[in-house]
Parts: structure tokens; C-alpha cells; sequence
């Protein structure tokens, strides 16, 4: 190709016809790519990824939780199934909270015998009525040691992470620590409320800053069957003693 024009023309469609082919491969590239994404995905992770798939093995309200302990004694909980080591799966609904509960409280079994020794020593220690720890433990975990709830609580008296903290119990799944804690809690809310149980108990379930905030029982569905149920286990626990 000798003409200066011939090759002129010819030197851009080279050109054109490398961008072109980096175009088709770069665009290759982004479809071979994709399926690399998405294997980076969490395995709880759905597509899209805006709208979670609830867990097939729990209730709507509940919360699957996995309780494993590390080498050096460690527990640890977490919403993700512990990979390379054993775990306890719990599954925990709030027993007495639910406004719309089936349960009859004046007949529902009760729990006379479990733990009445550390109750007991519990009971004498903060000066409460045992019946009224067991109430609130009946109400609170129906006697689950292991119970885990939603929003974090943890044990029989359902103590959550911080007032653990505050109330030195180092793991609150024992029972006896658990117990300990949370009647030592409850006794300084009966305190602090001048000894009304109606008070320390809206305190216990919703928490010191929503009585002050509503000057009273706070206007709270769950708050308020809460307070109703252990009354009514407070008084059958004491017809049982």
C-alpha cells in the first residue's frame, strides 16, 4: 500500500479496532468478575441485601444466639454459627413481656424447688421475700439459665451486659451469680423506690429512667403485663412457700 492516503485511513482503523477489542474484554472481565462478588457476600447476606431473610429454626419474636467457649475459657455469644469448635444454640421469647400472652398466670406451673438454695441465701443476704425473687425469675427467664434475649439479656433474672458489669457478676449464665446479681438489683431498686414493688418492678423491666421520665409505670404495653404477671406469681410463690 504505497498511496499516503490508503494509509492514512488504514493507521486509525487499527486503532479503532484495538479500542474496541479492549472495550469487548474489559466488559468480559466485569461479567467473569461477578460471580467473585458475590461469593464475598456474608452467608447470611441475601440478594438483595436490603431485606434480611428471618432464620428458618426460631420464632418470628426470638433470636437464634451461639454460645461457644474459646481455648482459654472465654465465652462467647454471637448471632453466627462458631465454625471449628463446639456451641450451644439458644433460642429465648420473653416469658412474661408479651402483652397478648395465652398463658393463664394464676395456673401456669410454678417452679418451687429449683435453685431454692441459692435463692434462699440470696433472699437472706439483700433482705427480700424469696417468693418475690422466684416471681421475678419465673417472669423474667421461666427458669432458663441459658436464656438469652434479643436485646441482650442474659440468665435467669435476665441481667443485661452492663448491669452484669456494674453488679460484678463475671458470668451471668451461672446461675448462682446470676441470681446474686439480680436479686441484689431488684433490693436496691425497692430501695431506691421506698420499698413499692410496683415501682422496682416497672424499673427492673423498662429500666430507672423510664419510671422517672413518666413519673411512674411508664405507658408501656409490655411494662405493664410485666408488673401484672409477677404480682400474680409473687403472691401464688409466697401460697406456696
Amino acid at each position: 500500500m504505497d498511496d499516503p492516503d490508503v494509509q492514512r485511513l488504514v493507521i486509525p482503523l487499527c486503532w479503532l479496532c484495538l479500542l474496541l477489542s479492549a472495550t469487548l474484554l474489559a466488559r468480559q472481565q466485569t461479567t467473569d468478575d461477578e460471580p467473585k462478588r458475590q461469593l464475598k457476600l456474608s452467608p447470611n447476606q441475601q440478594q438483595p441485601p436490603a431485606v434480611p431473610k428471618p432464620a428458618q429454626t426460631a420464632p418470628a419474636n426470638s433470636i437464634a444466639v451461639f454460645k461457644s467457649n474459646q481455648a482459654d475459657g472465654t465465652v462467647l455469644f454471637s448471632d453466627r454459627r462458631p465454625v471449628n469448635r463446639p456451641y450451644q444454640q439458644l433460642h429465648f421469647d420473653c416469658f412474661a413481656c408479651d402483652p397478648n400472652s395465652a398463658i393463664n398466670w394464676y395456673k401456669t406451673p410454678l417452679f418451687v424447688r429449683s435453685y431454692n438454695r441459692i435463692i434462699d441465701r440470696a433472699a437472706s443476704e439483700q433482705q427480700l421475700d424469696a417468693a418475690l425473687i422466684r416471681a421475678v425469675i419465673h417472669a423474667e427467664s421461666a427458669f432458663q439459665a441459658a436464656a438469652l434475649s434479643k436485646r441482650g439479656a442474659m440468665g435467669l433474672m435476665q441481667l443485661m451486659p452492663d448491669t452484669a458489669a456494674m453488679l460484678g457478676v463475671i458470668d451471668p449464665l451461672s446461675p448462682e451469680q446470676n441470681i446474686k446479681g439480680g436479686s441484689a438489683y431488684l433490693a436496691s431498686l425497692l430501695k431506691q423506690y421506698n420499698g413499692d414493688v410496683t415501682l422496682s418492678l416497672a424499673a427492673y423491666n423498662a429500666g430507672p429512667g423510664n419510671v422517672r421520665r413518666h413519673k411512674g409505670v411508664p405507658p408501656f404495653a409490655e411494662t405493664q403485663a410485666y408488673i401484672k404477671r409477677v404480682l400474680i406469681l409473687h403472691k401464688r410463690y409466697q401460697q406456696a412457700a
